[in-house]
């Protein structure tokens, strides 16, 4: 049986990005060693775009930083500089930063590691 489905909320932290996200409220949040999310101290879930949506006129706050292969989208807000959220490097979804959630919703998160340093292994690894 899976579990069934809430809606968080959450945003930067003058809370000029905000947003919603359809998730379980127990999730698995990984822990990326790349070089932004290490510096960030970034953990995040993922959830499919189709769950995931800008509120009010969040889009005119946030901009987007890109490196290396510029596939991951690194979204922050233009006034606080919070990530709460980015498009993932595989662009298989929404990567929130757990942290950024609204409390209330979150029941348990899974810490995992994820290996974005050597990123095409890990990801290969996760796909076979």
């Amino acid at each position: 049986m899976s579990e069934s489905m809430v809606f968080h909320h959450g945003g930067c932290h003058c809370k000029r990005v905000r947003w919603r996200a359809q998730s379980p409220a127990n999730v698995v949040a990984w822990r990326c060693n790349c070089s932004d999310c290490t510096m960030r101290q970034n953990t995040h879930f993922v959830v499919p775009f189709d769950r995931f949506e800008l509120l009010g006129d969040s889009e005119k706050f946030v901009t987007t930083y890109t490196f290396g292969t510029h596939s991951a989208k690194h979204t922050f807000c233009k006034v606080c500089g919070i990530t709460s959220f980015y498009t993932t490097r595989s662009n298989s979804g929404i990567a929130i930063t757990y942290r950024c959630v609204d409390p209330g919703t979150l029941n348990h998160v899974e810490v995992k590691h994820y290996d974005g340093v050597n990123w095409e292994k890990s990801h290969n690894a996760e796909h076979e």
